[in-house]
């Protein structure tokens, strides 16, 4: 984190945030947005120290070495991080939000997809749940229309930050635009040129399973994750 305070000069606490190396993701929410108390409607419950939170948002003036060393500032500053992420998450389906992202998809700026068969399709930002600390940020290929963890794992940047809805907004705006490919290849696996019984492909194809659709976490699914990030928590914990 202090190899990023030099660059705070010449921008405040946003630029500042936004600027770091793992926050490519991010776009910088404008100040009118946040000040406006109706795009925060809901938020203040969700931490114990909004008003510093969202004073450090505001600030025109970035942290430096000895705030970074600072218990209490840390403290802030946390919630400062997941309070600007969840008004982050409203800003990017707005008219001007969604133009800043579209800049950014076009740049390649979230990545390409994994799949061989898109062609390095470029990728969109997507949380698995609008909860804080459920799930990293994923990315979404619209050409595929599948799920991937991105290529550069973005330790810090909660999938709350932009939320579950956030790429089927975007690309009902700039569908015509963009002009997504025809996804109409597929891999069929096979040995010695013979396609497998009951793989995809082969006319014994398994059709009784049916593929469960997943857009977000479930409850069900979101107890599992939080019994398992404790468990990680507890394991850290132990292994210092």
């Amino acid at each position: 984190m202090s190899r990023e305070s030099s660059i705070s000069e010449g921008g405040g606490w946003v630029q500042w945030f936004c600027a770091m190396e793992d926050h490519q993701f991010l776009c910088e929410v404008d100040d009118e947005f946040i000040r406006d108390n109706f795009n925060l409607y809901g938020l203040k419950s969700k931490f114990n120290f909004y008003n510093e939170a969202l004073d450090l948002i505001l600030s025109s003036e970035t942290p430096d070495d000895e705030d970074l060393e600072d218990e209490r500032f840390l403290e802030v500053y946390q919630e400062a991080t997941d309070l600007y992420g969840l008004i982050h998450a409203r800003f990017i389906i707005t008219a001007k939000g969604l133009g800043m992202m579209k800049d950014k998809y076009l740049g390649g700026k979230f990545g390409a997809c994994p799949r061989v068969l898109c062609e390095r399709q470029n990728v969109l930002p997507v949380g698995m749940s609008e909860e804080l600390r459920t799930s990293r940020v994923k990315v979404f290929c619209p050409r595929c229309e599948e799920v991937y963890i991105p290529k550069k794992k973005c330790p810090d940047v909660d999938g709350a930050y932009f939320g579950c809805s956030f790429p089927s907004i975007f690309l009902m705006n700039f569908i015509q635009e963009i002009q997504i490919p025809v996804n109409n290849q597929t891999y069929v696996p096979r040995v010695f040129g013979f396609r497998i019984y009951k793989k995809k492909g082969s006319r014994y194809q398994d059709t009784q399973q049916k593929a469960t659709e997943i857009t977000h976490y479930s409850e069900e699914q979101l107890k599992k994750l939080r019994g398992k990030n404790e468990q990680q928590t507890k394991e850290d914990y132990v292994q210092k």
